[in-house]
């Protein structure tokens, strides 16, 4: 049995993560996409990026989505199918819209796009069900929070078990988020390293009673409720010195009524309201930050049918 021909086409949402209060457990797939078209070669591996990521084109084999395509043809052997080998090459083109570095989820896009690539490519592509999608792409990504919202679309709750992590996809009554996007790049190893062991009680209490708040606000409609629901008190602040800008404004934001948090590790800033009201609010936003009017993705990353291949 051999490698089918001609490309697969995918599309990844970006993806908000903590989302306030649900530390390493919400996350919210956004309307601000990556292109990706993936095919198997006789050939060395070739990749060509458009937008952002174009700096890592030559990354050959060692590019995120070519190690996780690999990976994932080795998972889809290993639960019992017909193994054709892996190919020798791939060719991989990229139009890349989601910020590297920003607190967007880019790497978890990239994941996902490399396994459910992988899963329309392989002639025994069907064994990796969702369900193993998002093992392997927590085992690649190191926590769900990211990658279950990019797989699943709309708002959702990831936790991790003995047997490995799951999901809850939820359907939140959200009409529109603006990000703020600073020109500034934050590694999440960096973001990750300034959080403390231990936290108080009493924070960690509080962050419980809003993460709750937060499901109920966004899934029932309660934007009364959201600058109570986003508050924080277990990771934003001890990472605002490596983002200071992004931590200011989300104090200005907030003081000024509008629920925002720090997008994910940062240093993108998320807000909880209409691109015209920010509008209104020019000495509370600032200069600097690209300001992005977004939507709720609703559908998850998938295998786009009956368009043109990516072109960079």
């Amino acid at each position: 049995m051999g490698w089918p021909q001609g490309p697969v086409s995918v599309r990844t949402p970006a993806t908000s993560a903590n989302l306030g209060p649900g530390f390493d457990s919400l996350g919210l797939a956004l309307t601000l996409h990556d292109d990706v078209e993936v095919a198997v070669t006789d050939d060395a591996t070739v990749i060509e990026v458009d937008g952002e990521g174009a700096e890592v084109a030559d990354r050959g084999e060692r590019h995120l989505i070519v190690t996780t395509l690999r990976a994932a043809f080795d998972r889809i052997a290993e639960l019992g199918a017909a193994d054709p080998g892996q190919p020798k090459g791939i060719r991989l083109r990229c139009r890349n819209r989601i910020p590297h570095s920003r607190g967007l989820g880019s790497s978890s896009a990239a994941i996902i796009a490399g396994l459910v690539a992988a899963r329309a490519l392989h002639p025994d592509g069907s064994v990796l069900d969702d369900d193993e999608v998002l093992r392997l792409a927590t085992e690649i990504e190191g926590h769900p929070d990211n990658v279950a919202p990019c797989l699943a679309g709309g708002l959702t709750v990831a936790w991790t078990t003995p047997d490995g992590p799951r999901l809850v996809r939820l359907d939140p009554r959200l009409d529109q988020v603006v990000a703020f996007v600073p020109e500034q790049r934050l590694a999440t190893e960096r973001a990750r390293g300034l959080l403390p062991e231990t936290v108080p009680h009493a924070d960690a209490a509080a962050n419980a009673g809003r993460s709750a708040l937060l499901v109920a606000a966004l899934t029932a409609g309660l934007d009364g409720a959201l600058l109570d629901a986003t508050e924080d008190r277990l990771h934003q602040d001890y990472r605002a010195p490596a983002m200071p800008e992004s931590a200011a404004l989300v104090a200005r934001l907030r003081d000024a009524g509008v629920p925002a948090v720090i997008s994910g590790a940062g240093p993108t800033v998320l807000s909880f309201t209409t691109a015209s009201h920010v509008d209104s609010m020019e000495l509370q936003l600032g200069n600097g930050w690209h300001e992005h009017p977004l939507q709720v993705a609703v559908r998850g990353a998938h295998v786009v049918a009956g368009e043109p291949p990516v072109r960079p």
